[in-house]
């Protein structure tokens, strides 16, 4: 059978790890499956029209990227030249969303992948002998799910992501849970195991080369019935405790395991022999999911069993925005401090916002939580890149030494936050001060519809003209009014020191001082786009998307 053009899209997003889907794909197509020519290209890549593909491939993966996997599958229609066909999407967000995906009318006859590849590639890709497709004799073949990945496809793209120098695979497949949070169950199913690793890890070095690290991304390994098993393969295949690599003329560095999704606390918290186990090998850090307080006995045994065997790297995912309040979060994390004091560990917390698996944005807001008190706290681990810090110094000076305290910077404008050194500490404190001395003499029920009322904001655009709308609103409490001037300060704006300047417009209102000097800053009420972190969202916790 002649050669096949083969075009693997993965949409324009940032991403940690590479995508391990499209790379068992080449690994089909490739010089040791079917021989075809293969192109991976990241995002919009107009070099990719000028030839003509037979087939091309779309991967999927956050529901919330809805804007760029479109973007990335209109761009596979066109690189096809129409022929829909021809083009196949796959993966996390096609899996959970399969309904939306196919009712899109621009996409029809798209050919869309509904869960893993584990079947043969025949029947994983819906090929049909009489409509022609190539491949579709391939019905005894190897599921492509259990390929070795192809590195080599990498070096296509400029994008490099942040860990690429390591083994990726599974040992198990699937969850013997069923979180109401987690994608997992509808993409993956039950529980169960997978080929051995030391064929994978084999695979690769002899077509790639030796990796320094291990990225298991089981979904709950802990619940494996070969836990041991799977212990004793990464201690034979060089991941033991204190393991080094080393490549010709360059230094021995430590490696790692990591078992990236996370391992279940109230598994390990049963016996001490799952973290006994664990600490043969080198993992770090140990990731342990803390996703509500109601979790906190058997994460805090989990933890100390780790501490005893010298387990002293942590991190751990922490669900929000589920059914959790802001002071939840606060107490878990306050945890982690009061832990790292008392047994001399490290624990380094990621805060993961729950977003439902089929929403097409960030916009969900919890039913304890309000969007503007999300979007503070995004702030908050702007600073961070999405990290709470287990020092305890650190932790206190950026979230409050109480739920109280966390309460109030929820509650602060948003540009008293992104700079809160020069509102704290510098020329913008009368301000500061002001706002405080108004923000106190609200009532409760006052405090409540002023956040009501800047939670809306958040949805308006341009945002400038909100705020706007709501100070020159008579009928609004004049406080609140007040109060909205210095929360329509623009985060990225020129540090501001008199709140005059903010809607020179209005003066002279009875609400603003009079203000001999009215300057306007151009750029200070350009829509902010919502802030990111790095990492993932909480629906994809489970569901090896990190």
């Amino acid at each position: 059978m002649p050669k096949k053009n083969i075009l693997l899209i993965e949409p324009g997003y940032r991403n940690k790890y590479p995508p391990l889907g499209l790379m068992k794909i080449a690994a089909y197509h490739g010089p040791l499956g079917c021989g075809d020519d293969v192109l991976f290209v990241k995002g919009d890549t107009p070099a990719a029209l000028e030839r003509v593909w037979d087939r091309v491939y779309v991967t999927t993966l956050f529901s919330f990227e809805w804007r760029r996997t479109a973007a990335a599958i209109d761009f596979a229609l066109r690189a096809a030249r129409g022929q829909a066909e021809r083009v196949f999407v796959g993966g996390i967000a096609a899996s959970l969303m399969f309904d939306d995906f196919i009712r899109e009318p621009r996409w029809a006859g798209v050919r869309f992948i509904r869960g893993l590849l584990d079947q043969a590639p025949a029947h994983s890709l819906q090929l049909s002998a009489e409509e022609g497709d190539f491949g579709a004799q391939d019905i005894l073949g190897t599921p492509i799910e259990e390929l070795v990945p192809a590195y080599d496809i990498l070096e296509d793209v400029a994008y490099r992501y942040p860990v690429h120098d390591a083994y990726f695979g599974y040992a198990s497949r699937g969850c013997v849970r069923k979180c109401a949070f987690c994608g997992v169950p509808k993409l993956e199913g039950g529980q169960r195991e997978m080929p051995p690793i030391t064929n994978l890890v084999a695979g690769i070095d002899e077509q790639f080369g030796p990796k320094k690290d291990l990225i298991l991304m089981d979904n709950n390994v802990a619940a494996s019935s070969r836990y041991q098993e799977v212990i004793a393969e990464i201690q034979d295949l060089g991941f033991e405790r204190g393991a080094m690599f080393q490549r010709e003329g360059a230094p021995a560095i430590k490696r790692r395991v990591d078992f990236n999704q996370g391992v279940d606390a109230r598994i390990l918290a049963k016996t001490p022999m799952y973290l006994r186990e664990m600490a043969k090998v080198c993992i770090d850090p140990l990731r342990i999911a803390f996703d509500h307080v109601g979790m906190r006995g058997v994460y805090e045994r989990s933890v100390e069993m780790a501490a005893d065997y010298g387990l002293r790297s942590l991190s751990n995912y922490m669900l929000y925005n589920f059914m959790d309040t802001p002071g939840d979060l606060y107490q878990r994390m306050s945890i982690n401090i009061e832990l790292n004091a008392r047994l001399g560990v490290r624990i380094w917390s990621f805060p993961m916002r729950y977003l439902p698996v089929t929403m097409k944005d960030r916009s969900h807001v919890g039913k304890h939580w309000t969007r503007y008190y999300l979007r503070s706290f995004q702030i908050m681990l702007q600073a961070t890149h999405g990290v709470v810090s287990g020092s305890d110094e650190f932790f206190h000076r950026a979230f409050g030494n109480s739920f109280e305290e966390f309460e109030r910077l929820l509650t602060l404008p948003h540009a008293f936050i992104f700079q809160r050194d020069f509102f704290e500490h510098g020329e913008g404190r009368p301000m500061l001060d002001d706002y405080q001395a108004l923000h106190r003499r609200l009532a409760p029920g006052e405090r409540t519809e002023l956040i009501a009322r800047l939670s809306d904001i958040l949805l308006e655009s341009p945002r400038r003209e909100a705020y706007l709308a709501l100070v020159s609103d008579k009928s609004v409490n004049p406080s609140i009014r007040e109060l909205a001037r210095f929360h329509a300060i623009d985060t990225k704006a020129a540090k501001v020191t008199d709140i005059a300047q903010v809607f020179p417009e209005l003066t002279p209102d009875e609400l603003l001082p009079e203000s001999d000097v009215a300057v306007e800053d151009a750029g200070l009420f350009e829509a902010i786009d919502e802030l990111s972190i790095d990492g993932m969202s909480a629906q994809h916790l489970s569901a090896g998307a990190t």
